[in-house]
């Protein structure tokens, strides 16, 4: 299954600051700059005051910032760039912020140009800069600081690349609705969550539904039903089921279309699942590739009811700007021979579109729980080693109502070898110190990787959320 989501484009609102009598000429040509360069940014809808709205499309006082609060809201602004063009007024800067506290902010002011032929500054960006910078501190509103640069330099449209995905995974998380099907394992309390301090911290809900309340629905569904064998059709597109009987096949679809449903018409962004044992006895599968094809399809499935677990995918997803799918992992052993290099593993779960060029997916019974329960009963686990390249690993977990993150990077390493479940041999930087930290914060066993460097944004996204970082 190739990952089926385009890129999602993220909408915000550019505030142009003025302040009178400094040269207007140069904060006119500086607006055009700034607007020149963010054109280039694809995945950003610019939306900014014209020269009808405000005079020369600057922001230079409290009838602007009225103004520009109207239209921002009017066009639903997912975040806030704030730019000295000169001195800039921070009165109306920090108006507008406070009317958007709640979402991303990214302050930056822009260089100086040449002495005018009096020796005067045409802008001094900087000190109206600090000015709108303190007014925001004093207000205890968040924001992003991209530095003191011109628009064509590369370094801004880096931060503003990285504004774009932070303001994603704000827009996501904040409210995000995540399934709860199925209680946890009875013996994994490192799956509990705290439900009151996601409402009070990001406005969040826990959607919960019985795993026989699922089973039961699937179960209803008839053998041909068209969407039940497109699903199938799907499935030996991209997978080796020659090891699962036609009745397995059919209950494995059956499912993914019973949890799409309840994903779509629950407005989830994930889910968590309770995928053993109590699925393989009451409906006779493993749920494991099932789990991977829904995160391809943009629904994040995490294993064992781990509902920070799918927080943790949803932010990574996000962040990708919905490119992505990540795979839910086990923190596992060290490599036997190689140092710094460890095995990212789980079950059978991982989503299709990440198999590694020339790998079969190969569905098969549950490598641990068929030793338990009947082999037949277990099938459902989709088993590969994953592509190569840059990978991001994080964990999201809380602790007395405070939430902490986990950040960082490292690098899958192409094996010969032939492993059970969805694995890849991933390469840091310094295990021995991951492992430890890993130890002595609290984290848990279980993280979320995903293809691609999204430390940044990640960790600024936390910043602005009230979320502790911990990068190593």
């Amino acid at each position: 299954m190739s990952h089926k989501k385009s890129l999602e484009k993220i909408k915000v609102g550019f505030v142009p600051c003025h302040r009178e009598p400094f040269d207007e000429k140069w904060a006119v040509e500086m607006r055009s700059r700034c607007l020149r360069a963010l054109s280039k940014i694809e995945e950003m809808i610019t939306v900014v005051p014209d020269e009808e709205l405000t005079k020369n499309g600057l922001v230079r006082d409290d009838s602007d910032a009225e103004k520009v609060i109207k239209l921002f809201r009017e066009e639903g602004v997912d975040g806030i760039i704030i730019g000295t063009m000169t001195f800039g007024d921070e009165v109306s800067a920090l108006s507008i912020a406070s009317a958007f506290s709640e979402k991303p902010i990214l302050l930056f002011g822009t260089k100086e140009g040449a002495f005018t032929p009096d020796g005067n500054r045409r802008s001094d960006s900087f000190c109206g800069t600090i000015s709108i910078s303190s007014g925001l501190y004093r207000r205890n509103i968040p924001f992003l600081f991209a530095g003191i640069i011109f628009p064509e330099e590369e370094a801004f449209l880096e931060a503003v690349r990285n504004f774009v995905r932070v303001c994603s995974i704000i827009k996501g998380f904040i409210g995000a609705r995540i399934g709860l099907v199925g209680p946890r394992p009875e013996r994994f309390q490192t799956c509990i969550c705290n439900e009151d301090a996601m409402i009070e911290n990001f406005d969040q809900s826990v959607i919960p539904v019985s795993l026989l309340d699922i089973t039961e629905e699937a179960n209803r569904l008839d053998d041909d039903d068209p969407e039940v064998q497109e699903i199938i059709n799907g499935m030996k597109e991209e997978a080796d089921l020659s090891e699962v009987n036609e009745e397995a096949v059919k209950k494995m679809a059956k499912l993914e279309l019973v949890l799409k449903r309840f994903a779509e018409e629950r407005n989830l962004s994930g889910m968590g699942i309770q995928c053993w044992t109590a699925m393989q006895e009451i409906y006779g599968i493993s749920p494991c590739y099932v789990m991977g094809r829904l995160t391809d399809q943009g629904i994040m499935a995490s294993c064992e009811v781990d509902i920070y677990g799918a927080l943790t995918m949803l932010i990574q997803y996000l962040a990708s700007l919905k490119t992505t799918p990540p795979h839910f992992i086990d923190w596992t052993i060290k490599h036997q021979e190689k140092d710094n290099v460890f095995l990212a593993w789980h079950c059978g779960n991982a989503p299709p579109s990440l198999a590694c060029e020339g790998c079969k997916i190969r569905i098969r019974e549950h490598s641990i729980i068929s030793a338990a329960i009947d082999k037949e009963k277990c099938m459902g686990t989709a088993e590969f080693q994953l592509k190569p390249g840059v990978v991001t690993i994080c964990r999201l977990i809380e602790h007395d109502g405070e939430f902490k993150m986990l950040i960082t990077r490292g690098e899958i390493e192409k094996s010969d070898q032939e492993l059970r479940g969805s694995w890849s041999w991933v390469k840091v930087q310094d295990l021995d110190l991951l492992y430890r930290v890993i130890v002595e914060e609290g984290f848990t066993h279980h993280a979320s990787m995903i293809h691609g460097d999204y430390t940044k944004p990640i960790a600024d996204a936390c910043k602005l959320l009230g979320i502790e970082v911990v990068q190593v």
